[in-house]
């Protein structure tokens, strides 16, 4: 796909300048509302200019001719400005190696199956699943990678408790998977994992190096800047904060290609860790200088195949501008970062410039660009350069080399593993098998084989440890940083299981589940509204009319029912919940039949609803508008008669799906979304003509969403299936083809710019819009999205009913032999695990303000819990102690152990504590720790978590040296 798409193109040449910026439209929503209402109107709007624009730029070369490079130009400068701290300037590390690296945490060191194969296209492939609840709180879910020469794909699917997947199922999930001529082999040599190792680590370093250049104003080529003996006392302050001096000479760590011997590449370096990633800086002035060699060879053989640098520009921010990346004769570096200091206001600036075909990556520079805090600068700036380096490994230029890489080394791995059987194959087990447990008669010597299978990943992954390239462990990073995805508890204890629901104002919600419809309040105890002959299957509060919609019963039985919200304001009489008989008069009788029904986003001038029954949509529309109902709210009490029915539109099909899609253009026509089976098509609401928008391929086709945003004035939409989004343009000259990869099937689908989210049946999926990089994944057991008008809502298990690992870690210990047992296979049978629907649910907020930064984040935040301080580690340390359990938690917070209305419980339980400031002898005892653990063939050892959890302690050690 063109990245180029992503922005504005800006051409300027010489003074001519040319561009294809959209004005706003008259009718377009304010940018200076704030209420929560506007920010629900504005949930889809974003625009790609925050990114910079592409500028074509010009230099004179030493013959006269002129060479254009194309650069996509960050500046900061926009007609709005932006809080510091406003996303989408929040500096966060995209595709952060602790969550991306899968083979190296959740299958390295552990039992799980490795296969191999050719697809369709006769092209080898290797093909890994393991079934695991490693740091998923509990939840056992199917992780699996897919080895092509294009990458490795991943996918997670939820386990159901005896109802195992088998390998072949779990396979047909990536796209042309399902139907192979010939099955693919289990390979059973444990050195098999090393090669897998290779293959990940093909992703990229996780350390980096980066270059600084300090240039002085008024030079204007590459050879006057690398000519710079030394800085100034203002750059000297920049490197300074960059990170530590430190002397190459012996140095043990990430060297970054310079010479740690005989002071080859000078005799002292900048180098920091962030974010558990270790930064090497090539700095112009500490490089060998010669004053004989006018081109400073040895100093551009660093900086000039660094591919990201920092231009250190001596003067004030007036001179920021003067920089042009054509002044560097470099084909490799893809990313210049111009920083100019001003002493007088104590501040710096940044300014960004990526080679066109660096896909978009964050955080965008805040308007203006200028930072007075250094910390935050600091911040900023590592992780845009990080991110950086991380968007130009998938430039056209990197990603064929990867890829031939990739193809080269499966092809190699294949042909040792396959094409010679002897000694591969220990014996034959079925495709469909997924890690079973091992017949009667040869279970010695398969225990044998899984003992050592996992003893030599776990030598593998203390091996990589040791040699600092590692992924990046949550351990090592901000553990405690505040993300804006953060979320506060809402309400702590909810007793149902919940089918839908909407939010009623800032702090209450109305809730429908089998046992009826329940409004809570924060703050108070929940109360029905209605008994359980009334079963809510979809619900809508529009505040804007004050009514209540929702759709109950199925089948022909099934119609749309009107409240009005004033009927539930104050707390009912005796007897006040609603049942079958009282809402008889409530429903609009010309719905009967529907399945499905969809109304328009809050902000618009007239509520409009689209109800499905059959194969027929009904148009229908509030009679009053937003703005008359604002103006006489007391003179705008209907219900059911509010609604007038337009016109009726035929489908092909039963809908699936149903989005309603507002005209980008004021008096356009509005659109209708409707998706059944392998399609979505876009329907025009007033004549019903109909286009086919875009086909799934496949057998097995989950629809799940249409969303639709703006990309500043124009019209968009979120197609989401399986476990794929995919980018639709609605414009007729646009052809857009955008689409990235979710891990596991979404359920509901959220955009908040810059992020969007994906809710699963135990996961919450974050990612960048403008990118698809992954940003975080949250495991929660039983979660349920329940609306995104304005602030998230969701559901979740009570933190408090946790699987927490060190209890069967415990009951490993006492029943087993380890001697004589295998690794625990992941099917054993963990009672507390049962479904449990007596389980209550804890309801959470997401702020959408946080999110997006267009309002000031909650000051109802919740407070991170405290967690005591570890005990000092005098001998090999006991990891079962290190867990604090939500529940524990909660007994340090209060002493009242009873549910609380206001609990403070995060819904994802605190990590193992982690022992950070140890003495040289400490990481030498964690050290021998984990090789001795590594190397016990012991059953409860390798399963139960003890390697991992030490790997972070020595990790955190070494970070912290």
């Amino acid at each position: 796909m063109s990245h180029s798409m992503f922005i504005k193109i800006h051409w300027k040449e010489g003074k001519r300048s040319t561009s294809l910026d959209i004005p706003p439209r008259n009718n377009a929503v304010p940018w200076t509302r704030s209420s929560s209402t506007d920010l629900g109107a504005r949930r889809g709007v974003f625009s790609r200019r925050h990114y910079g624009s592409v500028e074509m730029l010009a230099s004179v070369e030493t013959d006269g001719a002129d060479l254009f490079r194309r650069f996509r130009v960050e500046s900061g400068e926009r007609a709005e400005k932006d809080e510091l701290y406003g996303s989408p300037s929040t500096p966060v590390l995209e595709n952060p190696e602790y969550q991306t690296r899968w083979y190296f945490k959740y299958f390295l060191g552990r039992l799980h199956q490795n296969y191999a194969g050719v697809d369709g296209e006769k092209v080898p492939f290797f093909f890994s699943v393991v079934l695991t609840d490693s740091n998923t709180e509990g939840v056992q879910q199917y992780r699996a990678i897919l080895w092509r020469k294009s990458g490795a794909q991943k996918i997670n699917l939820s386990h159901t408790q005896g109802k195992s997947l088998t390998v072949k199922s779990i396979l047909s999930n990536f796209k042309n998977m399902d139907k192979l001529e010939k099955a693919p082999r289990e390979i059973f040599v444990p050195e098999l994992q090393k090669d897998l190792l290779l293959l990940e680590e093909q992703e990229g370093s996780v350390n980096f190096k980066f270059g600084v250049l300090y240039a002085k104003v008024g030079q204007t080529v590459d050879d006057e800047m690398f000519s710079n003996e030394c800085g100034s006392k203002n750059f000297d302050r920049f490197l300074s904060l960059l990170g530590e001096r430190i002397r190459l000479k012996g140095w043990d760590k990430y060297r970054g290609g310079l010479d740690v011997k005989g002071d080859m590449t000078g005799k002292y370096s900048i180098y920091t860790i962030y974010e558990g990633h270790e930064v090497m800086f090539h700095v112009s002035t500490l490089l060998p200088y010669s004053k004989d060699n006018r081109q400073q060879v040895e100093r551009k053989r660093h900086i000039g195949n660094d591919i990201v640098n920092i231009i250190f520009l001596d003067g004030n921010h007036q001179h920021h501008s003067s920089f042009k990346p054509s002044m560097i004769k470099s084909q490799f570096t893809h990313i210049f970062a111009v920083v100019t200091y001003n002493s007088e206001e104590e501040s710096y600036k940044l300014s960004v410039y990526s080679e066109e075909s660096v896909p978009l990556f964050g955080p965008t520079l805040p308007c203006p660009p200028v930072f007075r805090i250094f910390q935050e600068f600091r911040d900023f700036l590592l992780v845009k350069l990080i991110n950086g380096e991380k968007a130009a490994f998938n430039t056209p230029t990197f990603a064929q080399k990867r890829e031939r890489t990739l193809d080269m080394l499966i092809k190699d791995f294949y042909t040792e593993h396959l094409a010679d059987n002897r000694g591969t194959m220990l014996n034959r087990r079925a495709f469909s098998d997924v890690l079973p447990e091992a017949s009667r008669g040869s279970r010695r010597k398969e225990e044998a084989r899984q003992v050592e299978f996992v003893r030599i990943g776990q030598a593998l992954k203390l091996d990589t440890i040791v040699k600092g390239d590692a992924p990046t462990s949550l351990a090592t990073t901000s553990l405690f940083k505040r993300e804006p995805w953060e979320p506060q508890c809402f309400y702590p204890d909810f007793p149902h299981d919940i089918v839908c629901g909407d939010s009623w104002g800032e702090n209450r919600l109305i809730l429908a589940a089998e046992a009826g419809v329940f409004l809570l309040e924060e703050g108070t105890a929940h109360r029905q509204i209605f008994d359980k002959t009334i079963q809510a299957k979809q619900l809508n509060v529009v505040e804007a009319h004050g009514i209540l919609l929702f759709r109950a019963d199925k089948g022909r039985d099934s119609r749309i029912h009107v409240f009005r919200l004033s009927d539930f304001e104050n707390q009912p009489k005796e007897n006040g919940v609603r049942n079958k008989t009282d809402i008889r008069d409530q429903k609009l009788e010309k719905t009967k039949g529907c399945h499905l029904y969809a109304i328009s986003r809050p902000g618009d001038s007239h509520l409009r609803m689209v109800v499905a029954v059959g194969r027929r949509l009904l148009v229908l529309q509030w009679r009053h508008s937003a703005a008359w109902t604002a103006w006489c709210a007391s003179s705008d009490t209907d219900t059911v008669d509010g609604f007038h029915f337009i016109r009726e539109l035929p489908v092909a099909e039963p809908a699936q799906l149903i989005t309603l899609v507002d005209s980008p253009v004021k008096g356009g026509d509005n659109q209708i979304c409707v998706a059944y089976k392998h399609q979505f098509d876009l329907i025009n609401e007033k004549n019903g003509d109909t286009v086919r928008l875009h086909c799934v391929e496949g057998n097995k086709v989950h629809l799940v969403s249409a969303v639709d945003i703006y990309e500043d004035e124009e019209a968009e939409l979120l197609l989401s299936y399986n476990h794929t989004t995919h980018f639709q343009k609605l414009s007729d000259d646009s052809s857009t083809e955008f689409d990235f990869q979710w891990n596991a099937v979404p359920n509901t689908i959220v955009c908040a710019f810059p992020y969007v989210l994906a809710f699963t049946t135990d996961t919450i999926e974050i990612r960048l819009i403008i990118n698809g990089n992954l940003i975080h994944n949250m495991v929660m057991p039983k979660l349920t999205a329940i609306t995104s008008k304005g602030d998230i809502f969701f559901a979740t298990t009570d933190p408090e009913f946790f699987q927490v690992r060190q209890e069967r870690v415990k009951v490993d210990k006492m029943d087993r032999d380890p001697s004589l047992s295998p690794p625990t296979s992941p099917h054993c049978t963990n009672n507390s695990s049962s479904a449990d629907s007596n389980k209550p649910l804890r309801i959470y907020r997401m702020p959408f303000g946080s999110l997006t930064g267009s309002s000031s984040p909650c000051e109802r935040r919740v407070p991170t819990p405290c967690i005591p301080s570890p005990q000092p580690l005098l001998n090999p340390p006991d990891f079962s102690s290190n867990f604090l359990s939500p529940e524990s938690q909660d007994n340090h917070l209060r002493t009242d152990t009873r549910p609380s209305r206001s609990a403070t419980s995060s819904p994802v339980p605190p990590l193992p504590i982690i022992l950070r400031q140890q003495s040289a002898s400490n990481r030498k005892v964690i050290k021998d720790y984990i090789y001795s653990t590594s190397s016990d063939s012991g059953v409860n050892k390798s399963e139960c978590s003890t390697p991992s959890h030490s790997i972070h302690v020595f990790t955190a050690a070494k970070d912290e040296t």
